[in-house]
């Protein structure tokens, strides 16, 4: 009785992982159904928990999020050796650890939403040094009195006491990995400021 309970439970949290995968991204249910040839509605009420999830919906899902089958349905640990790190979601962005080890620099994966040119943001100082490099989109960057748009392939690397804003102005997310000391990493992910 406790595995049913376990399966409806897992079953229950796919919708509301699927939806946070797609929002985080910055994926319309219409673009998403272009991508995997699931109808808007279907989407619509797999996300919602009114339809239950399948492997033929979650398979093409996987590959348009491109993430594995396991990390939708949070499926249980296998005995794997690798690291299965949890997004970390902080002001919209997402964080995705690529390192956990303790002390020293840790990268990320980090994904940064659309934003609207008039959203103000203030810029931050804090201990440390950050290195980034814009895998998609296009980065926007205000360090100091210089202002930076970063496109994919592109790095930068700074001393994060130098005043700082890291935004996306697009209409599209942007995908960059982050190296950030101890210091760093609470500022972006640990504190959520």
């Amino acid at each position: 009785m406790a595995d049913l309970t376990d399966l409806a439970d897992v079953l229950e949290a796919v919708g509301p992982r699927l939806r946070g995968m797609r929002v985080a991204r910055g994926v319309t249910l219409a673009q998403l159904a272009d991508d995997t040839g699931i109808s808007v509605s279907t989407l619509s009420r797999l996300e919602s928990g009114q339809r239950r999830p399948t492997l033929e919906l979650l398979l093409p899902l996987a590959r348009a999020h491109q993430v594995p089958l396991d990390e939708l349905v949070d499926a249980p640990e296998t005995g794997d050796p690798r690291v299965r790190a949890k997004p970390i979601v902080r002001h919209g962005r997402t964080f995705v650890p690529l390192t956990r080890r303790p002390g020293g620099l840790q990268a990320f994966k980090i994904i940064v939403p659309p934003r609207e040119a008039s959203e103000p943001l203030e810029p931050r100082v804090h201990e440390g040094y950050e290195w980034i490099y814009v895998l998609s989109g296009r980065l926007h960057l205000v360090l100091g009195h210089r202002t930076l748009d970063l496109g994919p392939g592109e790095v930068v690397e700074f001393d994060t006491r130098t005043p700082h804003v890291v935004t996306n102005l697009g209409d599209v997310p942007v995908e960059m990995l982050g190296l950030f000391g101890p210091q760093g990493e609470r500022m972006h992910v640990r504190s959520g400021a």
